[in-house]
């Protein structure tokens, strides 16, 4: 089976943007990958929602790793991860990229925020100096063990330092040996154009959730977008209130629930452990 790693090169060194949900967990991501996209995202902030805390740091390099290696052993298609700041100075980095490495993963991003970081979108966030940003991203370069393994520099210097800083700091990162840049905290249109064009000489990711046929248009090479993560609030809010107004639920009606429990396990992939469980004779008691 062909690496996860070589297939996201495959996939960047395509003309074609490649698309990549917000996932929290390994059930998650098969969805997505059953759905047919072609890579995942495992969100920061989502780790953090399914853990019950808002995305301030809180959630340290294990734990993260830990989710990490669920969802890249659960699915083929490669996995991106949020590194967060690489949970320290440039030699925690540096362990940070391996154990991510080992979990399984394709790519990673690193930022430039001051620890504890906030999530992109959040006020009162701050980053540390352009020289130390770039150390740590020339020891994630040096720590991988992979040459395909996918080094993203990101960088939130938009909203506290305006955009002269940012696209100094991409081009740093670039130089430095980060595969992609990354400016988090994109929100209008005129914003990712402006990216697009200071930044057309460099390979780009954009997370939001403008048209994705307009961010292809622009040359990025991935696009994360938050959409199917963000609905299961909705959804589950959803479901909750109904079984708590009326103590039943109406995708219950078929009486015990066999259609969506298939559903369920298909995705799960069942079929693998029942063929295992055919081929090693497991005997049930």
């Amino acid at each position: 089976m062909e690496k996860a790693t070589k297939k996201i090169r495959k996939l960047l060194s395509g003309g074609d943007l490649t698309l990549a949900p917000f996932a929290y967990d390994a059930f998650a991501a098969r969805i997505a990958e059953e759905t047919g996209f072609e890579a995942v995202y495992m969100s920061g902030f989502g780790v953090s929602m399914s853990k019950g805390m808002p995305d301030f740091g809180l959630l340290t390099q294990t734990e993260m790793v830990q989710n990490a290696s669920y969802i890249a052993q659960s699915v083929d298609i490669p996995v991106i991860a949020d590194a967060d700041t690489g949970y320290g100075n440039p030699i925690n980095t540096f362990r940070t990229v391996r154990e991510y490495e080992k979990a399984g993963v394709a790519a990673i991003h690193i930022e430039d925020q001051v620890a504890p970081k906030k999530c992109g979108f959040f006020e009162g966030k701050d980053v540390i100096p352009v020289g130390e940003a770039v150390e740590k991203i020339r020891s994630a370069v040096d720590a991988r063990t992979d040459p395909d393994f996918v080094i993203i520099g990101r960088t939130d210097a938009l909203a506290v330092n305006g955009w002269e800083d940012t696209i100094a700091r991409c081009r740093a990162f670039y130089k430095a040996g980060a595969d992609i840049v990354f400016v988090d905290g994109i929100k209008t249109q005129e914003d990712l154009i402006k990216y697009a064009e200071s930044l057309q000489d460099i390979p780009r990711m954009y997370n939001g959730q403008l048209p994705v046929s307009d961010v292809a248009e622009l040359g990025f090479k991935i696009q994360i977008h938050r959409g199917p993560m963000f609905g299961l609030h909705t959804a589950i809010s959803s479901f909750m209130n109904e079984l708590f107004a009326t103590g039943a639920m109406a995708q219950d009606a078929d009486g015990d629930g066999a259609e969506l429990r298939e559903a369920i396990t298909k995705t799960l992939k069942i079929d693998e452990l029942l063929e295992m469980e055919a081929k090693y004779a497991i005997v049930k008691n």
